[in-house]
């Protein structure tokens, strides 16, 4: 039955193949008849397409990488509006010249009217900002008492007011190593933002008033926000740079090819515009411009011309003076015709996989870039022969002159013929040192490490990553992830509450209470509710009346208090705990809570000293802190530990590294204490902050790209199966695309390169464009061994214009990702680096292990 339907459909699959076939030679008799037709029709389509470009949006923020319904990244935005906490820029000055740092009246005076400038920008949270001048410092008045009193009210004018500064902030935890550096030489302000994609304007601006200072200091700007956005700022310049240059590089390798400018121009438009159709179609259709998809125009320019590179050679090489321009253009489509088609239809396949991955912009990339490379095969079975049809004789007798003569494009046929011959004379030797490769790249493989971080996509001299290791050297961390731990203990409603033993005579007064409070917060409920029964008690009530209400007080005062989860001192002992054990471990450079908060607070009530830096006993004395803290120049940073009803609290972690590694070991070591000491009744923890999300992004990635990668691999070797009708040659097209993806991402294991976002894209390219040249390679050479019935006759014709071309259109696409290497952005180059690496491995292994094995497998391959 199997067999059967294998049978069925191969049969069908030959009758659509030819079918295609027909069409296809039928259009492009009518392109070689009405070219101009075709011209109008394509310019019309750029023209269209091309005219979207100006609406393009660009988008850097890696919170994207995560569908906007991921519970991760809902629950982190819900996580920055339940705390109002925002995105935030870091400003760093340090002072290594001077033995006092940072404190000396110049410098603090500069970070005092940097602080004012910010705070006039427009899109700065400015109640939020944190500088040494808009801080309290925290002291004690007298015995039981607290005064808050501005840090840095105005700058100091002289070293001993800075050293006063100085003794302040060391005696708050809070602030040491957040807003200033243990050894007095950096000091930090922290610029929250409304709008992260406001980052590099506002960076911008602080960079211009930084410049108009005149003292020693080094000033550093730096943060995830800036970081993305600055990005995404040069990225766009990138896209401006690259694609041009990218073009350039494959109109100098095609003349050296050819020698024929006229000729050459041809896969120049297709590339052309297959970049600008497929580009306008993305912005027309309202997505942003993500970094993977500003990739777009680079990866299609190269594969775009492939076709085109391929026809050209075989027409140069067919084509004969005197002969009929027209019918040695049809003759040389049609023979190309399925191969082209197979070659483009598998490269789109390999993009499209990307579409089954958790990451939008992944998709997206995918989904244009495969559309991209199927209508670059529709302009180039429409155009070129339009184009070819129309050349003049002096050019096509210059072509022969160049494509037949010691020079030219022979050059590149002579390596074809070597490699052939080297490939026949010791092909044991590859087929052997090729499988000792296979196994050590596969055992590289186990050792790729999976790691990203945004700050790390500029190159280590750029000023967003100087600023990083400067400022994370000198503080606790600028990379932020929060810890979220939530109670479950909810307050009954006032309906029942209000229903215990109540006398019929304050049925309307209970009425009341339930109409005028309802549609408010339950903690404000209550408290409101208690204001109004002492108001009640004040009023004649009867003695039913008032042991109820007393009743009901006494029972609404216990249930607010058990319900404000976080004023509970067995509570803030877990934080606190949780806080040292990640303090202890390394991974985390400071962590800051609802309890550092407290401690401090308690210690000035006490005696001001050290050892009075201690939690409360009881709830009541956590709730007395509190209260005093909010009578501060600053009572709304409360909110960013805690929230209102006290039933959720955030510990902010501050760490020196924003690599995915680092954070999920910090997540790891969360995991541990917990299997330590268990979370308190009715507690659960919850991770929020960009470096976590950041950790969930590339996750969902790596286990997207491989069931992509695994889909895609299924799919191609059926359809190459079906292609060559022979399970054997669907295995063989597949060997250089094994090889070369086992090696490649071997080769990244082995030497360390972090598999990032970049790299795991590769993947796709690599099974699209991998397979490209084992398609062109056994489809000719079946058919010339059809011809020759010879294998070195076989052979000798396929190192000929068939090698040549597969070595012509390696080269182009190699060297054609090559200005991706002078790019100042880290993925563009590792992009470059290794699509460059891919071509040329994959052409290779086609050109000498395809050969080696089936002149080794004769028997089974040409039976």
């Amino acid at each position: 039955m199997l067999a059967r339907i294998l049978r069925y459909t191969l049969q069908l699959l030959v009758k659509l193949n030819e079918n295609m076939k027909n069409i296809a030679k039928k259009l492009v008799h009518f392109c070689t008849q009405k070219p101009k037709i075709v011209y109008a029709v394509l310019l019309l389509l750029a023209v269209v397409f091309t005219a979207q470009i100006p609406r393009i949006k660009i988008d850097t923020d890696p919170e994207n990488m995560l569908s906007a319904e991921h519970p991760a990244r809902v629950f982190h935005n819900e996580v920055k509006t339940r705390f109002a906490m925002h995105d935030s820029i870091v400003v760093g000055i340090v002072d290594t010249k001077t033995e006092n740092g940072v404190f000396t009246p110049a410098s603090l005076t500069d970070i005092y009217d940097i602080t004012e400038s910010i705070l006039s920008i427009d899109g700065v949270v400015s109640a939020d900002l944190m500088s040494i001048s808009t801080v309290d410092n925290i002291s004690q008045s007298e015995s039981g008492t607290i005064r808050f009193e501005w840090m840095m009210d105005k700058p100091p004018s002289n070293l001993d007011e800075s050293k006063k500064i100085r003794n302040y902030l060391e005696r708050l935890p809070l602030l040491q190593d957040t807003l200033v550096s243990q050894n007095g030489k950096a000091a930090a302000i922290y610029v929250p933002i409304k709008d992260k994609n406001e980052s590099y304007n506002i960076a911008e601006q602080i960079r211009a008033n930084i410049n108009k200072l005149e003292g020693s200091a080094d000033w550093y700007i730096t943060g995830l926000p800036v970081a993305e956005d600055q990005f995404g700022v040069e990225m766009f310049i990138q896209m401006g740079i690259s694609a041009p240059l990218a073009g350039l590089t494959i109109f100098i390798l095609l003349f050296f090819f050819f020698r024929n400018i006229p000729l050459i121009i041809a896969p120049m438009v297709v590339a052309m515009a297959t970049v600008m159709i497929t580009m306008g179609a993305l912005i027309g259709m309202g997505y942003t411009v993500h970094i993977m998809s500003s990739m777009i125009a680079i990866f299609l320019m190269p594969i775009a011309v492939v076709d085109s590179v391929h026809i050209l050679s075989e027409f140069s090489d067919r084509h004969k003076p005197g002969a009929d321009l027209k019918e040695t253009i049809e003759e040389v489509v049609g023979h190309l015709f399925t191969p082209m088609l197979y070659t483009s239809v598998t490269s789109s396949v390999g993009f499209y996989s990307l579409m089954l991955t958790p990451i939008p912009p992944v998709q997206i990339f995918g989904a244009f870039v495969g559309s991209g490379i199927l209508l670059a095969f529709v302009i180039t079975i429409t155009f070129m022969p339009s184009y070819l049809s129309r050349m003049n004789d002096a050019s096509l007798d210059k072509l022969q002159l160049v494509m037949h003569s010691s020079e030219g494009g022979s050059r590149i046929a002579k390596v074809a013929k070597f490699l052939g011959g080297f490939a026949l004379r010791f092909k044991a030797s590859l087929v052997i040192g090729f499988a000792i490769v296979f196994a050590i790249s596969v055992w590289g493989i186990t050792q790729i490490q999976i790691n990203d971080n945004p700050v790390r996509w500029f190159k280590q001299d750029h000023e967003i990553r100087v600023a990083d290791k400067v400022l994370n050297e000198n503080f606790a961390g600028t990379y932020d992830a929060y810890v979220v731990l939530s109670s479950s203990n909810t307050l009954m409603s006032l309906k029942d509450l209000l229903a215990t033993d109540k006398p019929a005579s304050l049925s309307d007064w209970a009425a009341e209470q339930l109409t005028q409070l309802s549609g408010q917060p339950m903690s404000e409920q209550y408290q409101q509710l208690l204001l109004n029964i002492d108001d009640k008690l004040f009023s004649e009530v009867s003695d039913a009346e008032a042991d109820y209400l007393n009743a009901t007080l006494v029972n609404a005062e216990s249930a607010l208090s058990q319900s404000k989860a976080f004023q509970s001192p067995e509570l803030l002992t877990y934080v606190e705990s949780l806080q040292d054990y990640l303090k202890a471990s390394g991974l985390v450079g400071k962590s800051n809570s609802l309890a550092d908060v407290v401690k401090v607070v308690n210690r000035e009530l006490r005696s001001g000293e050290e050892k009075d830096y201690a939690l409360p006993n009881s709830p009541q004395a956590v709730a007395q802190t509190l209260l005093q803290y909010q009578s501060s120049h600053r009572p709304n940073d409360l909110w960013h530990f805690v929230t209102p009803d006290y039933q959720s609290t955030l510990i902010w972690l501050q760490m020196t590294s924003g690599d995915n590694q680092d954070m999920s070991q910090v997540i790891a070591l969360v995991d541990e204490f917990m299997t330590q000491q268990p979370l308190p009744q009715n507690v659960q923890l919850d991770w929020a902050g960009k470096a976590y999300l950041n950790v969930v992004w590339q996750d969902n990635m790596v286990a997207g790209m491989l069931d992509s990668l695994v889909g895609a691999f299924v799919i191609v070797f059926i359809m190459m199966v079906l292609l060559f009708r022979s399970l054997v040659f669907g295995v063989l097209a597949m060997l250089p695309l094994t090889i070369t993806i086992t090696f490649i991402y071997g080769l990244i294991g082995i030497i360390g390169k972090d598999y990032d976002m970049p790299i795991a894209v590769l993947s796709a390219l690599t099974l699209g464009l991998s397979v490209d040249f084992a398609i062109h390679f056994l489809e000719r050479a079946r058919e010339v061994y059809k011809q020759t019935n010879d294998i070195k006759q076989t052979f000798t014709v396929m190192f000929d214009e068939p090698a040549t071309a597969i070595t012509r259109n390696a080269l182009v696409i190699a060297l054609g990702f090559t200005p991706l290497l002078f790019a100042p952005l880290v993925p563009y180059i590792t992009v470059g680096i290794f699509l460059a690496s891919i071509m040329a491995i994959s052409a290779l292994v086609t050109l000498l292990i395809l050969p080696a094995v089936m002149t080794m497998g004769k028997r089974i391959v040409f039976k």
